[in-house]
């Protein structure tokens, strides 16, 4: 587990660092480049590109809190952090969209020209190597952390991809005598960009709020416990996640003639195997008599649902 850690550490540092450097480039390269071309796309990329450089300084912070272990105050950790820095995200990415959209429309109406084309094309290109290599980098992050925070900047600099191909063809067509073409397109990314804003939000306020984790997860958390010797049932199960880390509680029905040490081993070894099946798992199991336990028909007195198992 330390040395699960110390990896989540080293990628989630790599990543933000690397995401806060790529989007300073970015705000320098593309503000030279609207201000020599004037152009509305040019300035929707140096838009997102400047949210980017907020959201990833928010994902830095919030991703390095998230890390602080367990203390007095935070029992479950600091993982939320990260879900909180998502949430932030998306208000900016919304924001930047709305605005977007104004300024495009303004631009088209008074049927402003692009200037110095090439300029804004050489550095959309720059932009889209950079940014490909940031997003192989994050790929690689979450694949071995799993952060929500790490994910969340993945997303909006995969449609910064698009975004700089976008502005490339707005440019090409504008050089074309085509001048609505920046216009147009510019108001296109703004709406990806609000559809994006509402994907990170939801995936953010699922986790703040304490969601079950996925459907396939749990299905595995439940084959797990029934196949573990000497349980004979279960209910109250509950998940969630934070961070890096996955939450999981439930009861557990043992026969009433088992001794506290033979009752304790078989809670012990449900707890191993449950923290067996992912890489950061808090696993907290009750013991409850078979004597005790209503029929299955009836509510538990939390009102959580209740699952039996039917054994031989």
């Amino acid at each position: 587990m330390a040395e699960s850690s110390r990896d989540y550490s080293f990628w989630v540092k790599i990543a933000t660092r690397a995401s806060v450097s790529v989007a300073l480039i970015l705000i320098i390269a593309k503000g030279t480049a609207w201000w020599l071309t004037g152009s509305a796309s040019m300035l929707a990329s140096l838009t997102d590109s400047s949210l980017d450089t907020l959201a990833s300084l928010f994902t830095f912070f919030a991703v390095r809190y998230a890390l602080v272990p367990a203390d007095k105050e935070h029992r479950h950790g600091h993982g939320k952090a990260e879900a909180l820095a998502a949430f932030i995200q998306s208000i900016l990415i919304f924001i930047s969209a709305i605005l977007l959209i104004i300024h495009s429309l303004q631009q088209w109406s008074a049927a402003e020209t692009v200037q110095r084309v090439d300029a804004g094309i050489y550095v959309s290109i720059l932009a889209i190597v950079l940014t490909s290599v940031l997003v192989t980098l994050q790929h690689k992050a979450i694949q071995n952390t799993s952060s929500a925070a790490i994910a969340a900047d993945k997303l909006h600099y995969t449609s910064d991809l698009l975004l700089n191909s976008a502005v490339i063809v707005a440019l090409a067509l504008s050089a074309w005598n085509l001048w609505w073409a920046d216009s147009v397109i510019a108001i296109g990314i703004a709406v990806y960009l609000l559809w994006n804003a509402v994907q990170i939000a939801r995936g953010s306020l699922h986790t703040l709020l304490d969601r079950e984790l996925p459907d396939d997860e749990r299905q595995l958390i439940i084959k797990t416990i029934r196949e573990t010797a000497g349980v004979q049932g279960f209910h109250g199960l509950r998940t969630r996640s934070a961070g890096p880390t996955r939450f999981i509680s439930c009861h557990i029905e043992l026969e009433d003639h088992l001794t506290l040490k033979q009752a304790h081993d078989i809670a012990d070894d449900t707890e191993h195997r449950l923290q067996d099946l992912f890489e950061s798992t808090d696993v907290l199991v009750h013991m409850d008599p078979q004597s005790i336990i209503m029929d299955a028909t009836t509510p538990s007195p939390t009102g959580s649902p209740r699952l039996n198992i039917n054994r031989p």
